[in-house]
């Protein structure tokens, strides 16, 4: 493979010439082949949002080349549309603080930056990856911001996901008014219900989970961006820090604010923590729901068989007809995981020590990963199987009138 040489503090360190990263993601890449995992995209795009709201903001305070600045706004932009994704190549698991990941972004747009105005790869005189593209940022600064943009923009594409799974189960209850059937309590017989009640109940829950997520994004909008290294603000200024600010509310509409105490957000990744609890509330909810659809459609023969579940898929090798409730089964393993990876973000969280949480890699990666599995599992499970659920009046009546 061909290759460029590159220089930066540990020396001198041999990169793919094609590469858009550099010598620091090569680093990264020796030490820490641990997954294969990288962070998700919406993370990249956030952070390449930065960049281009920080060479906007620098530029016009007039600390900023205008040329190179206008090369690093385009270079941001591309990030931002996915053009580099095969170039972020660090796993998950890598060094506090998530400067790997920090470094990887920084080379990547420096050298496409360097690439539009035609020189070479690697020739940072001309565009450092420190210098010009972090200009004004530190990683300690930098990765918790872009965690909290990317939260809003995937949280922003999983309410309505989970108002369709509340609406769907509402229409259920509808449907199911009419349908009386035993009610049960400690798996044993108790007074009737309808089905339609016990589907309103679902309904409620998962509104009230998502309403949860929702009050909890509220204070992911207070960013620490312009607090650099420490939250003191060192190397940079207040007008630097409005600018930027204002700035990433164009690229993002997101409606963004800067903290009322940098500290604070430079210390504490409980913020994280909050929305990570509440996604794992909703997956409790969700796991009960799922685990009653299966008692429901439990036989047909030797189950409740209250409920009818579209069938998906052949449920087995060996037994010919045999159809198991597969989307209830996808979303509670789901919903599992989230229960998991709340557990490391509270541990990460608890981690932080003194003026900086070095463990936000571990927040970053488990809490983007539950938000997605939430909203693509809650997509297929309400169309897939809540809005083809069929009742059984018959066998529901029966029940009722025997217990």
């Amino acid at each position: 493979m061909s290759t460029r040489t590159e220089h930066d503090s540990l020396g001198a360190k041999r990169v793919p010439k094609t590469a858009y990263y550099g010598s620091e993601t090569a680093r990264a890449m020796e030490n820490y082949p641990i997954s294969g995992l990288r962070f998700h995209p919406a993370f990249v795009w956030a952070t390449a949002a930065i960049k281009k709201a920080a060479a906007q903001a620098n530029i016009s305070l007039r600390r900023l080349n205008p040329k190179i600045g206008k090369a690093i706004i385009r270079a941001s932009e591309e990030v931002m549309a996915g053009t580099f994704t095969d170039q972020f190549v660090v796993d998950v698991f890598q060094s506090g603080a998530g400067v790997s990941q920090h470094m990887n972004t920084n080379e990547v747009i420096a050298n496409r930056s360097l690439e539009m105005l035609r020189y070479p790869k690697g020739d940072y005189s001309k565009i450092h990856s420190h210098d010009h593209v972090n200009m004004g940022q530190s990683t300690n600064d930098v990765m918790p911001a872009a965690l909290r943009i990317a939260a809003i923009k995937l949280l922003h594409e999983f309410y309505p996901v989970a108002e369709k799974l509340s609406a769907a189960l509402t229409r259920k209850s509808r449907e199911f008014r009419r349908v009386v059937k035993a009610g049960r309590t400690h798996m044993q017989d108790a007074a009737p219900v309808t089905l339609g009640q016990e589907f309103s109940g679902y309904a409620r829950a998962v509104a009230k989970a998502a309403d949860r997520i929702r009050s909890t994004e509220r204070n992911l909008h207070e960013l620490g961006i312009g607090g650099s290294a420490v939250g003191t603000g060192l190397n940079t200024t207040l007008a630097y820090r409005r600018k930027l600010i204002q700035n990433l509310n164009r690229i993002t509409r997101f409606n963004l604010r800067s903290g009322t105490n940098l500290f604070e957000l430079m210390q504490s990744t409980a913020d994280f923590a909050s929305v990570s609890g509440a996604l794992k509330r909703l997956a409790l909810v969700l796991i009960q729901i799922s685990n009653d659809f299966r008692l429901l459609s439990s036989g047909p023969k030797t189950g409740f068989d209250e409920i009818h579940l579209p069938p998906r898929q052949p449920g087995s090798s060996i037994m010919p007809g045999k159809v198991n409730p597969v989307m209830p089964e996808m979303l509670t393993v789901i919903c599992f995981q989230v229960v998991a990876n709340d557990t490391a973000v509270s541990l990460a969280t608890q981690a932080g020590q003194l003026e900086l949480n070095v463990m936000i890699p571990t927040v970053i990666h488990n809490l983007l990963t539950s938000i997605e599995i939430l909203k693509n599992g809650i997509d297929v499970f309400t169309r897939f199987c809540v809005a083809g659920i069929e009742a059984n009046p018959k066998r529901c009546l029966e029940y009722a009138e025997t217990s």
